[in-house]
């Protein structure tokens, strides 16, 4: 009796360790760098990233991989999102936007990505849970 019950707790610990390492919660870390100079985009799946370096190299100037927006402050009299302009690089795993003028202290800014969005899953498809329109990351950083 022993015997089984070890046995099926050994299945068991095997197959919650294998759900546990699913990627259903790893969306990219989108985040300033220590000197806060730059916008890191990490842990990008691999899938998403092969097909980011595919495009970078494709045509980096006209790639718009990620939009970085100074959110207007409440006595600001432009009341609009501005865009950061910028350049974006890829170093190893991960996403660099450097700005072309320094990020402010005291602003936040709003960093948009469609990097590691999925449209659904195949047992979203099955179940009928498909997205019909993609929503991209969208993260607020204090500077």
């Amino acid at each position: 009796m022993f015997k089984c019950f070890f046995k099926y707790q050994a299945v068991i610990a095997v197959v919650l360790f294998a759900l546990s390492c699913s990627n259903t919660n790893n969306r990219p870390i989108i985040k300033f760098s220590e000197d806060s100079s730059s916008i890191i985009i990490k842990n990008i799946d691999e899938a998403s990233l092969f097909q980011v370096k595919n495009a970078y190299q494709a045509n980096a100037d006209a790639l718009n991989l990620v939009s970085v927006l100074i959110k207007p402050g409440d006595l600001d009299s432009i009341q609009d999102e501005l865009e950061v302009p910028g350049k974006v690089k890829i170093l190893g795993d991960s996403l660099v936007f450097n700005p072309d003028q320094p990020f402010l202290k005291g602003k936040e800014y709003l960093v948009e990505s469609y990097i590691g969005i999925k449209f659904a899953t195949v047992g979203d498809l099955i179940m009928g849970k498909g997205k019909q329109n993609l929503k991209a990351q969208r993260q607020t950083l204090k500077r």
